[in-house]
């Protein structure tokens, strides 16, 4: 039975597109104005030797960009697009990365491309090898590297249909027949995703290139190959251990790493792992960046070469493996020289490998892939293609243009919104920050449970998990229990001698209205017990009616099971924000507002305060969208007005009393107004709930005054799950980076 009779089968069919994957984006680091940038590796991506995400290539100005091995394409792009925000903003703002794979035009003097400035001598010796023996230039090209491996259960389930009796035997096998035919077909990749037409100033010598443009200079033999003395057979893999460590021995390669192949075999760290551990995975190096994808390969395309390799399982294969392989080598020279508008001496065996990889998707039942469906089409269009495309563009400008072009735009994507993290924009934004600086500082970071906000961090064999990017393991248990139980925190705040509000808490709705008489001639707060983000939460700073309260006591219920009402603190707000005994930042918080303009109503004023690119919904923005519901409308009808009632110029109008940013408020950074009575205050509180990370809320009438004074404070709340991203990212005043304050706690090693 064929491989291909087997992958149309029922219970084949669910496994096809099972896999694992990993991607290596190399880029040149330019400037805006499309320039080599020569400047040294970002500063902020700390330090390279051991960074999982973010390395540096040949050069210092050369980026390698390397995503966590993927279970899915949509995974892959997550970690690929997030990975590329790092690396984006890391950099100075001035500078993109080179959206080709042939750098931007090179300094005149060769000794001007700096080799990587690593710590490991033997890696910089290393280059200096390479630059010796290749030159520096031909070094500055860059691409795609796929990793691939088939799912496990797709290969056992076809290993129980086969005459195998040795699994990994099998599975070498296998890879070795889709590497040979991969090799040998690979012309047809060439014809599609080549994209690398013409060079720039100084990179080839003169008469040392090709007459550009082509449709692929990098997979031509004018790109990074090896001398031609170097060759490697694929007819087994004991072939090709045997002939790479000859090369070794001979010098014609100075390590194992120097074979620059278009497919590498993997199986472990070393090459020689491959002897004991068969081929897990295969490493496709000949993908040339594509330049109208922001990450330089698009998810199609990855799911493309999935189906493709399949496909190339199926492929019967010449008698002798190195002439097959061969065979290939001479023909993507051919394709890749050939000028990008100008069809491929292969047409007519391109079209039957087009016409047989859509039929073969049909037969395993694949849905509609885009790129699948271009085929033919790019084969009788060749200005459809990668390199068309590009080359075309070019003719209107140039190609520097138009990669300056399409760079820029790609850097203002990343720059639009720096507080989200691309590919994981619908967590909690705090969420967010934290893992753009895990992958910043290379720490790793993996996803638990996207919609609990739980992370996975590493650094060797030192693991954290992190809720909320606040909630880890140098709090006990027993804290955000504490934190969430108002009643007990402010008992155990008043027992250590810290000033809390007086009042009363509630089980039902009978006894709070009850005790109305209690309250209702002086400012009083209404309050579920347990809940956060100013949920529920009604202030009447002078008393209130019998209906008021009512409809403030039937909110808190809404919220929670029992209620608290206490006493009005007057004075100002502040949240402190606390890291292991040490306040972090202070932050003052506005209650949700409009200004009125004496034209427009409160509605729709706050529709325009709206439109902020700052504001949001569900933590996702710096700031929440202001909102009109009952407890808005409620707090409007204390002031005389409605939502429809037109504010006169300039008058502000508050739509809270609470001054939480989850509700529409405004956020002022105050730390540096602070002396360190009150810091202390704040920092000594949350030690007495116990607790390393905290948000803890003051009451403040006047910060001039001593904390020793009657009335110079009040606590009214702990939080377990402060938010973060209201302090780096303020409507007003100094960001303070409490996400790194947070990883430097965990990960003092790295810091």
């Amino acid at each position: 039975m064929t491989l291909k009779s087997l992958f149309i089968q029922e219970e084949l069919r669910p496994y096809l597109f099972d896999g694992r994957y990993g991607i290596e984006r190399e880029a040149q680091r330019a400037r805006l104005d499309g320039s080599f940038a020569g400047t040294d590796h970002p500063e902020a991506l700390g330090n390279r030797s051991f960074h999982p995400y973010i390395q540096t290539d040949f050069a210092e100005n050369q980026l390698e960009l390397i995503t966590p091995v993927a279970e899915s394409s949509e995974e892959l792009f997550r970690y690929l697009a997030a990975i590329h925000d790092v690396a984006y903003r890391s950099m100075a703002p001035e500078e993109m990365l080179w959206p080709l794979s042939m750098p931007p035009a090179l300094p005149e003097k060769e000794e001007d491309i700096v080799i990587a400035k690593l710590d490991r001598f033997e890696d910089v010796l290393y280059r200096r090898f390479l630059a010796r023996t290749y030159g520096r230039r031909k070094q500055m090209v860059s691409g795609i590297h796929f990793n691939f491996e088939f799912g496990d259960d797709f290969l056992r389930k076809l290993f129980t249909k086969s005459s195998e009796t040795d699994y990994r035997r099998f599975k070498t096998e296998l890879y070795l027949k889709v590497t040979r035919n991969y090799l040998h077909y690979r012309w047809f990749l060439t014809y599609f995703f080549g994209a690398t037409p013409q060079t720039e100033a100084n990179y080839f010598m003169a008469g040392s290139g090709p007459q550009e443009p082509v449709r692929s200079i990098r997979n031509s033999r004018y790109g990074y190959t090896n001398h031609t003395d170097v060759n490697v057979s694929y007819a087994s893999l004991e072939t090709y251990l045997a002939d790479i460590a000859e090369l070794v021995e001979t010098g014609k390669l100075s390590e194992e790493k120097e074979f620059y192949a278009p497919v590498r075999l993997r199986g472990g760290q070393k090459v020689a792992d491959l002897a004991t551990a068969g081929i897990r995975y295969i490493e496709l190096r000949n993908i040339d960046i594509n330049p109208f994808e922001m990450y330089g390969i698009s998810q199609d395309q990855v799911k493309f070469l999935h189906l493709f390799l399949l496909y190339l399982a199926t492929k019967e294969e010449g008698a002798d493996a190195d002439a097959w392989v061969e065979e290939g080598n001479r023909k993507n020279n051919q394709v890749a020289l050939e000028h990008p508008l100008n069809q491929t001496i292969y047409l007519e065996e391109a079209k039957v490998v087009a016409e047989e990889l859509i039929a073969f998707a049909k037969e395993i039942s694949l849905p509609t892939m885009p790129l699948l469906d271009q085929l033919l089409p790019m084969l009788e269009d060749p200005g459809k293609t990668f390199a068309g495309r590009l080359y075309q563009a070019s003719q209107r400008s140039s190609q520097a243009q138009v990669a300056t072009e399409l760079g820029v735009s790609y850097h203002q994507v990343a720059w639009e919104k720096p507080y989200q993290l691309a590919g994981f924009t619908n967590m909690e934004l705090s969420t967010q920050i934290l893992m753009f600086d895990a992958i910043q500082k290379g720490i790793k970071v993996e996803v638990l449970d996207e919609s609990d906000q739980f992370l996975k961090l590493s650094i060797d064999e030192h693991v954290e998990y992190v809720k909320n990017a606040n909630m880890t393991s140098k709090d006990r248990y027993i804290v955000p229990l504490i934190m969430a139980n108002k009643t007990v925190t402010k008992k155990i705040l008043a027992e250590n001698g810290f000033r809390v509000p007086a009042g009363a808490e509630f089980a039902t709705v009978e006894k709070a209205l009850a005790a109305y008489p209690q309250f209702a001639d002086r400012g009083f707060v209404v309050k579920p017990k347990t809940t956060n983000y100013g949920v529920g939460i009604s202030i009447f700073k002078d008393g209130a009616s019998l209906e008021d309260y009512q409809a403030a006591v039937r909110l808190a219920f809404a919220e929670d099971q029992s209620i608290l009402v206490e006493a009005f603190l007057a004075g100002t707000e502040y949240r402190f924000f606390v890291i292991d005994g040490q306040v972090e930042a202070i932050l003052l918080r506005i209650p949700a507002n409009v200004i009125g303009d004496g034209r427009r109503t409160i509605k729709e004023l706050v529709a325009e305060k709206n439109t902020d690119p700052l504001r949001g919904t569900h933590h996702r923005t710096p700031l929440e969208k202001i909102q009109l519901g009952e407890l808005e409308q409620l707090m409007l009808k204390e002031q005389g007005y409605h939502i429809d009632s037109v504010p006169e110029k300039g008058q502000i109008i508050y739509l809270r009393e609470n001054s939480n940013i989850s509700t529409g408020g405004d956020s002022i950074d105050v730390t540096d107004q602070f002396n360190d009575d009150y810091k202390k205050i704040a920092a000594d509180a949350v030690t007495a709930l116990q607790a390393r990370i905290s948000g803890i809320d003051l009451i403040i009438p006047d910060k001039e005054k001593p904390t020793e004074d009657p009335g110079a404070y009040g606590i009214i709340e702990a939080n377990f799950n402060p938010a973060m991203h209201m302090h780096i990212y303020p409507y007003q005043g100094q960001s303070r980076r409490l996400t790194m304050s947070v990883l430097k706690l965990l990960f003092p090693e790295r810091f």
